[in-house]
């Protein structure tokens, strides 16, 4: 409900600009000047008048394509008032109600001849052309299905570096955009300011003060343990907008409710070993000692994404693996130079608290002795959650996993658990004065849990930024399911891994892994089913509605 009433509230706000800022227009047109406050029918009348799709009014208020809709009907309106070309254009845009208003009070508006508006309109086809498949294919991202690409190795071998998926946003329900205004195609920010600016600082590519609260609508599937889903950094400190964090890929482990433990790195779940997929290609760090150097490149190529640190000993040398699946270490254990390969598991109760090192103007503060001077804010991205606890990414929990309903105590020992849930999830204010603790200012030693909460584990276990470290992810969190990988690129990204790139002779340092394209990502079976069938339809849907559109409204005319 709190959606809709804002929504409206917004719809209300563009309407009443709209009416004040072009009312006059309307008049010259021959309309009731009160119908340029009507929404939609306002923007109905604009399309009619302008000969062009009447039910592209549909997709007026929609979140994301509405802003470049409602910018394409303004450009629409001052083009029938003779304001064309790509000055008048950006004005449009950029200042709308502005410069609508100095045309709309200016001396005596006068509507294009027949004439000038058949020359306008065909210098212009092109351009229209390019509007409506970048409307259409925002259509798609926005509601339907959104590219993600791989970029990191945490869920190595089962998607690799360089896979790109398409995320079906319907499975779990379709969350509604909340930050409506924005650049198409883009997740937080136009650019990148590199490592010497501030993140903070990065120029976003929405508006963060036009927001819109939570709203998830019904979906035909549920969050199933093992699935494989998408969803938004929880902790992502640069981007207040929960569905303009950053996306991350894991595999749910843990549902509400269960209780997730690791003991020497194996997971159990509600004390019975995981399942482990078909489909899935389970990854630990391992530790090599050679009596000679191994061939790095060799191995690369007959086993893929290899992370590896390579020491020289005493006698010898030792390689630290970073992901190594059960098969491919009992196959290096055999090779002629090796002498001993072992996991490297970390100790029980091993858990070293992480700080953010002090910055000033980009660069990290050092004392007198040229060393970093560190900040006493735990960095929680870097340290086991929940912080207070003595435990690390291979042996964890036993955690419970916090459901919808669930009332949990809150005392000292518990607070770090609930903390982020309480403040930052479920948005009250949290205070903990001289012992006591205070929800939205009323002392409690309870909390009552108003969402679900999941387990996301990457499947190369040593190598994943995962719940382990930044706790368990909120409901509304959730972007989607994984459908299909519609391009694999071998070196897509290359400070993804740091795995030995072969890339001699590939186009672009890039090869493209023809065995992965358009397979399902989330069957659990070994052998994944191909769907080009779809990626035919999405193409020619693409790049053939603009053509069959003008085909069907030239015959009409014809008669």
């Amino acid at each position: 409900m709190d959606y809709i009433i804002t929504y409206t509230i917004y719809v209300l706000i563009i309407s009443v600009l709209m009416g004040l800022t072009t009312w006059k227009l309307f008049k010259k047109m021959g309309y009731n000047p009160l119908f340029s406050f009507v929404p939609f029918y306002n923007y109905l009348i604009i399309l009619k008048e302008t000969n062009h799709s009447k039910w592209w009014v549909i997709l007026s208020y929609l979140p994301i394509v509405g802003p470049i809709m409602i910018s394409a009907f303004h450009i629409f309106l001052m083009r029938k008032f003779g304001k064309r070309g790509f000055l008048n254009g950006l004005l449009t845009v950029i200042l709308p109600f502005i410069f609508m208003a100095t045309v709309n009070y200016g001396k005596d508006p006068q509507i294009e001849t027949e004439e000038e508006e058949e020359e306008g309109r065909k210098k212009e086809t092109f351009l229209g052309s390019v509007t409506f498949a970048v409307v259409f294919a925002t259509i798609i991202h926005a509601f339907i299905t959104q590219p993600f690409g791989i970029p990191t190795g945490s869920m190595e071998r089962t998607l690799l570096v360089g896979d790109f998926l398409f995320v079906n946003k319907w499975a779990y329900g379709y969350r509604m955009p909340m930050r409506p205004v924005a650049l198409p195609f883009l997740q937080g920010t136009i650019f990148d300011t590199g490592e010497k600016g501030n993140p903070k600082d990065d120029p976003k590519s929405y508006v963060d003060a036009v927001k819109l609260p939570y709203l998830r609508l019904p979906g035909y599937d549920e969050i199933k343990r093992y699935d494989i889903v998408v969803f938004n950094y929880p902790q992502d400190s640069v981007h207040t907008a929960t569905d303009r964090k950053d996306p991350y890929v894991k595999r749910c482990v843990g549902i509400p409710g269960d209780v997730i433990e690791f003991r020497a790195g194996r997971l159990f779940i509600n004390n019975q070993p995981e399942k482990i997929l078909g489909d899935e290609e389970q990854q630990h760090k391992y530790i090599v000692k050679a009596s000679t150097q191994l061939d790095i490149p060799a191995l690369y190529k007959a086993y893929g994404f290899l992370p590896v640190q390579e020491y020289q000993a005493e006698s010898g040398f030792i390689y630290v693996f970073q992901g190594l699946t059960k098969e491919t270490a009992s196959d290096i254990k055999t090779l002629p130079n090796v002498e001993e390969i072992k996991e490297d598991i970390l100790e029980k109760g091993a858990n070293d608290i992480a700080y953010y090192p002090m910055k000033q103007g980009g660069a990290i503060v050092r004392d007198n002795a040229g060393n970093a001077v560190f900040s006493k804010k735990i960095d929680t991205s870097n340290c086991v959650y929940p912080i207070n606890k003595k435990w690390n990414q291979d042996w964890y929990g036993p955690l419970r996993i916090p459901k919808k309903g669930d009332v949990v105590k809150l005392d000292q020992e518990t607070l770090p658990t609930y903390q982020w849930i309480i403040s930052k999830y479920e948005h009250n204010k949290l205070e903990n004065k001289n012992g006591k603790i205070y929800v939205n200012g009323q002392e409690t030693n309870q909390y009552t849990i108003k969402q679900n909460y999941y387990m996301m584990i990457g499947d190369n276990r040593d190598a994943s930024l995962d719940a382990r470290f930044f706790g368990v992810v909120p409901e509304e969190n959730i972007v989607g399911r994984p459908m299909f990988t519609w391009m694999s690129l071998e070196g897509a990204f290359k400070d993804g891994s740091s795995s030995y790139q072969a890339n001699k002779g590939s186009f672009f340092g890039m090869t493209i892994r023809w065995d992965r394209m358009f397979k399902a990502t989330n069957t659990g079976e070994a052998n994944k089913t191909s769907y080009w069938w779809v990626a035919v339809i999405i193409l020619v849907l693409f790049f053939g509605w603009d053509y069959f559109a003008k085909l069907f409204g030239k015959k009409k005319e014809e008669e």
